[in-house]
Formats: C-alpha cells, sequence, structure tokens
C-alpha cells in the first residue's frame, strides 16, 4: 500500500481517527508523510498535550481507537504522535497557517521540518463533523 499514491479510504479513515483521538489530546494538525528514508508512510497526530512523558499513553489511545472502530485501509503501525513542538508538526501548522482554507495540501518532493519527503497529505484544521 505504500508504494502507490495515498488514496483516498486511507484519507477518510486517518481523518476519523484524527477525530476521535482530538477528543483525547487536541490536535495542532494531522498529516500523512512519507520522508524519502522511510520505507513507509505514516500518519502523524501532533498535539501539544504529547511530550516525552505522554508518549506512550498517547499511542494506548491509538489502539484503543482502533480496536473501538478497525480500519481496514490503515494500519495502527503506521501512525505516529508526536508533540506540538517537532519539526514535522510546527510545520504542518505553518503550512495550515500559509493556506489558510478548509482543503488538504498536497505536498511532493520537498523538505518538510527538516525533512526530505516523497510524499504529503496536510489535513485542515479539524473543525467539528456535521451531524448526518
Amino acid at each position: 500500500m505504500d508504494y502507490g499514491p495515498l488514496v483516498r479510504e486511507e484519507i477518510e479513515e486517518g481523518e476519523k481517527l484524527a477525530r476521535e483521538f482530538d477528543h483525547y489530546a487536541p490536535l495542532k494538525a494531522a498529516f500523512w508523510l512519507k520522508a524519502s528514508d522511510d520505507d513507509h508512510r505514516y500518519l502523524y497526530l501532533t498535539s501539544d498535550r504529547i511530550d516525552e512523558a505522554g508518549v506512550y499513553p498517547a499511542y494506548g489511545e491509538v489502539a484503543r481507537l482502533t480496536i473501538q472502530y478497525p480500519p481496514e485501509y490503515l494500519d495502527p503501525m503506521r501512525v505516529k504522535v508526536i508533540s506540538g513542538k517537532d519539526p514535522l508538526a510546527q510545520a504542518a501548522v505553518e503550512y495550515n497557517n500559509r493556506f489558510p482554507q478548509l482543503r488538504p495540501l498536497r505536498l511532493n518532493w520537498q523538505m518538510f521540518g527538516g525533512t526530505f519527503i516523497e510524499d504529503g497529505y496536510i489535513y485542515p484544521p479539524l473543525v467539528p463533523a456535521t451531524a448526518s
């Protein structure tokens, strides 16, 4: 799945997980990245509540959510939780601030937060989901 483009199902399941995780730790940003030196693409969830002491409980919450809402296209082992102070988190927030629309941003072959990436997808800032 990682060697092709990010597909709609991954994007949708990533957004669903981000929305649920936001109840646990309010997100600064959520995004997919494939760094040039990584074999896989990862979904990053970033929050100011996540620091060195809070990383393991945050991964526990990801595990809980993926058990409660089992994703079909999202591998829970491909989710990273990082502090809002991480350079990748800061880069995602900067992009969302620079391009303040409610649309995702696609990135290809560029530097991002000090890391060279092949592919990236930044979700717009989360807004409350509308009731169906």
